[in-house]
């Protein structure tokens, strides 16, 4: 249940940083997609007059059939709009060393730009991780995985 006082939402368009990587967890066959995008801002410097393009990268992931597909219309530079929720998670390295990263859980994936770049794809809805299934728990994310199924409107 969510706090009344409490928001956890992101909001970002922006263009692919690469092809989304695809894997399918081994526990439960359940798809993962990954990939960047990066937003611009620009930034004024009074003292030199000037102004400079600022990016910032994001990694995304995208659980289920939203996963898969990011995988089959996602591309590099392609402009997207991104509806989802920050999430932090950690995790032991090869070394030992304990790491962790933030993400946004997409839940929403809008293509964005010409319509020939969009080839007519409607926005596609996330499928949200189960509540008995947590990207931290599941250890086999660094294991090779992918597939061809097709995406269903």
């Amino acid at each position: 249940m969510r706090d009344v006082n409490s928001l956890n939402k992101v909001i970002l368009i922006g263009r692919l940083g690469g092809k989304p990587d695809l894997r399918y967890l081994p526990q439960n066959q359940r798809a993962i997609a990954r990939f960047s995008i990066a937003t611009n801002e620009r930034v004024f410097n009074p003292t030199t007059n000037e102004s400079k393009i600022r990016a910032e990268w994001h990694r995304v992931i995208a659980w289920g059939k939203l996963g898969e597909f990011c995988e089959k219309y996602l591309t590099q530079g392609k402009q997207v709009y991104i509806e989802g929720k920050l999430r932090t998670r950690s995790w032991q390295d090869r070394d030992g060393n304990k790491r962790s990263t933030t993400e946004i859980e997409a839940q929403t994936i809008t293509l964005l730009g010409k319509r020939e770049e969009i080839a007519e794809v409607e926005p596609f809805p996330a499928e949200g991780p189960s509540s008995e299934t947590s990207i931290d728990e599941e250890p086999g994310l660094q294991e090779e995985g992918g597939g061809d199924d097709e995406v269903p409107f």
